[in-house]
C-alpha cells in the first residue's frame, strides 16, 4: 500500500522535511526534474531527441520546468520554454531554476513557444497549486501545443486537475479546452488523492521519489496488496493443519423470496469462496426448492421473518451476517436488519438492506456498530446521505465517504471505478480502476451482490480488521474480474477467487 496524500498534506511532508534540515527546496525541484526526465526518457524510449515545448508557471511547479527544460537540453533537445506571466514574479526556489535556464536557453511567452509543433510538450504550469480553473491562456497554449500529436507529460500534477477531489477545474462552456489529458503524468513522492478518485492522464501517473523518505502518514491510502502479496490477503485469517470448518467462521445469507434468490445464491457462493468455512442461506419456506436446485455446499435455512431469524441466530457459531441482495423492500426487510443487528455480529448490508431505510436512515444509523459494513453504490448512496450523494458533494468523493461512515457509525465501501473504503474514525483506502487496472466487465448485473458476499467471507473468517477484510474484498472482487477479461458475468466472480487467492 501506498499513502494518497491531498495537496496541503504533500506541502506539510516537503515543509517538514525542509525545516528538518535533511533537504532544501533546491533538491527537491532538482530531483523532480530529473526523476520526471527519467520517466519521460523510460515512457518513450525509442523517442528521438526532437523539440519540446515546456510550460512553466510562476511557482514550484514552473521550477520543476525549468529543471526539467535544462536537462532535456544537456541530453541533446532543442528545448523552448514558456513562462505564463512575468519573470520578475517568479520567486523563491523557481527563480534560481530560472536563472540555471536562462544560462542555456531563452523564456518566451506561451504564446510565442505554443505557435509551431513540438514532438513533446511538458505542463509545469501549476500542478497541485492552484484552487481555480487555469488562465485560459495558458490552457490554450497547453491544448494547442498536446492537440497537435506531441507526446504529453504533466508534472506531478496535471494543471487543472483537483489533486484532491479528482475534479477538473474549468470555466463554464470550457470544459473541452480544459481537460486535455496528458499522455504521462509524473508523481512525485506519490500520487494523490485525487488522482486515484478519477483519472489524472491516460496511463497511470508514475511516482518518483524525491528522497523524503518515510513522511508522516496521511488520511488517504491506496488498496492494493504491495510486495507482501500472501501476506496481505492471509491476514491471519488462513486456517492452520488442524483448522476446522467453524474455524473459518460461518457466514449467514438472507435471501429474497421464489424467483428472487439469484443475489442471495451469487453473495453466498462468493462468502464461501472467500474464506467462510461453512455458508448458510436463510429464505422463506417457498424458495427452498428453488434454492436447493442450485446450491450444493452452501446449506439451507427456512426463514419466513424477524421471529424465524432470531431463532438462526441463538446459534453461537454465526460469526457473519450478509443481507439486501434480493431481499426487497418494505417493513419485512427493515424489522430483518434490525433482528440482524441487534445480534451483535459481524455484518454486511447491501442493496435492499440500505435502501428500505431511505425515508428514515437515522433509525438505520442507530443500530449499526463499527463492525458493520455498508456497500452502497452511488444511489444508494445517495439515498442514505442525500447530502453527500454524487449530484449534491461538494467534497471528494473520499472525504464524502469519510463523513458517511462518521454519521453512520460503520464501515461505508462507495462502489465505483474508484471504490473507497472509510472507517467511521476517519481512515480511507481507495482502490483505483483505472488505465491497465479498469474492469469494466464489472458493470453487470449482480456484480455487486458477489462484492457483498466477498466481504462477508472475509468478516466471517476473521483475522483482519473490519475495514482491512472490506479492503481486501474490493481488490479481490476487481482482480477476479481482470482474470477473467470481457464477457464477464456475475456467477462466473466466486469461481476466480481461488486462483487469484493462489497466485504468489
Amino acid at each position: 500500500m501506498h499513502d494518497l496524500p491531498t495537496a496541503e498534506e504533500m506541502r506539510e511532508i516537503e515543509r517538514s522535511a525542509m525545516e528538518s534540515g535533511t533537504v532544501t527546496g533546491l533538491d527537491l525541484m532538482e530531483r523532480a526534474g530529473r526523476g520526471a526526465v527519467d520517466a519521460i526518457l523510460a515512457a518513450w524510449p525509442g523517442q528521438p531527441r526532437g523539440e519540446a515545448a515546456v510550460l512553466c508557471g510562476p511557482g514550484n511547479n514552473g521550477g520543476d520546468g525549468f529543471v526539467v527544460a535544462r536537462l532535456l537540453h544537456a541530453r541533446g533537445w532543442r528545448v523552448r520554454v514558456g513562462l505564463w506571466g512575468a519573470a520578475d514574479e517568479v520567486g523563491g526556489d523557481a527563480r534560481t531554476n530560472l536563472e540555471r535556464w536562462r544560462a542555456l536557453g531563452e523564456v518566451a511567452s506561451l504564446a510565442e513557444v505554443a505557435d509551431r509543433p513540438a514532438d513533446l510538450v511538458v505542463d509545469a504550469l501549476f500542478g497541485t497549486g492552484l484552487s481555480r480553473p487555469i488562465p485560459e491562456a495558458a490552457a490554450r497554449a497547453w491544448h494547442a501545443l498536446a492537440g497537435q500529436g506531441a507526446r504529453s507529460v504533466a508534472l506531478d500534477c496535471p494543471s487543472g486537475f483537483d489533486a484532491d477531489t479528482g475534479r477538473w477545474r474549468a470555466t463554464a462552456g470550457q470544459e473541452g479546452l480544459y481537460r486535455l489529458l496528458p499522455d504521462l503524468c509524473v508523481a512525485f513522492h506519490a500520487p494523490k488523492l485525487g488522482q486515484h478518485l478519477a483519472p489524472c492522464a491516460v496511463r497511470a501517473p508514475v511516482s518518483v521519489d524525491i528522497g523524503l523518505g518515510h513522511a508522516p502518514r496521511t488520511a488517504a491510502h491506496a488498496i492494493a496488496p504491495g510486495a507482501d502479496r500472501a501476506g496481505w490477503l492471509a491476514d491471519g485469517s488462513a486456517p492452520g493443519g488442524t483448522a476446522h470448518k467453524y474455524d473459518r467462521g460461518h457466514a449467514l445469507v438472507l435471501s429474497g423470496g421464489p424467483g428472487r434468490g439469484g443475489a442471495a445464491r451469487m453473495a453466498a457462493r462468493a462468502a464461501l469462496r472467500a474464506g467462510a468455512g461453512l455458508v448458510t442461506l436463510a429464505c422463506p419456506p417457498a424458495a427452498l426448492p428453488e434454492n436447493a436446485a442450485r446450491l450444493d455446499a452452501v446449506m439451507l435455512a427456512e426463514m419466513s421473518g424477524a421471529a424465524a431469524l432470531e431463532r438462526l441466530l441463538s446459534d453461537a457459531r454465526l460469526s457473519c451476517l450478509c443481507l439486501g441482495p434480493g431481499l426487497g423492500l418494505g417493513k419485512n426487510t427493515r424489522d430483518l436488519v434490525a433482528t440482524a443487528l441487534s445480534a451483535g455480529r459481524r455484518t454486511v448490508l447491501d442493496a435492499d438492506a440500505l435502501t428500505a431505510f431511505e425515508e428514515d436512515p437515522d433509525t438505520l444509523f442507530a443500530r449499526l456498530r463499527p463492525d458493520c459494513v455498508l456497500t452502497p453504490h452511488e444511489g444508494e448512496f445517495a439515498r442514505l446521505f442525500p447530502d453527500l450523494g454524487q449530484g449534491a458533494r461538494t467534497v471528494s468523493k473520499a472525504d464524502a465517504a469519510r463523513q458517511a461512515a462518521a454519521r453512520a457509525g460503520a464501515v461505508v465501501l462507495l462502489k465505483g471505478a474508484a471504490t473507497v473504503v472509510a472507517t467511521p474514525d476517519g481512515a480511507v483506502g481507495v482502490h483505483a480502476a483505472f488505465h491497465d487496472r479498469a474492469v469494466p466487465q464489472l458493470a453487470t448485473a449482480g456484480a455487486g451482490d458477489v462484492l457483498a458476499g466477498i466481504v462477508a467471507g472475509r468478516l466471517a473468517a476473521g483475522g483482519a480488521g473490519i475495514a482491512a477484510a472490506a479492503e481486501r474484498a474490493v481488490w479481490l472482487h476487481a482482480e477476479a474480474a481482470r482474470r477473467f477479461g470481457p464477457g464477464l458475468i456475475a456467477e462466473d466472480l466466486p469461481d476466480l477467487l481461488p486462483g487469484v487467492l493462489s497466485t504468489p
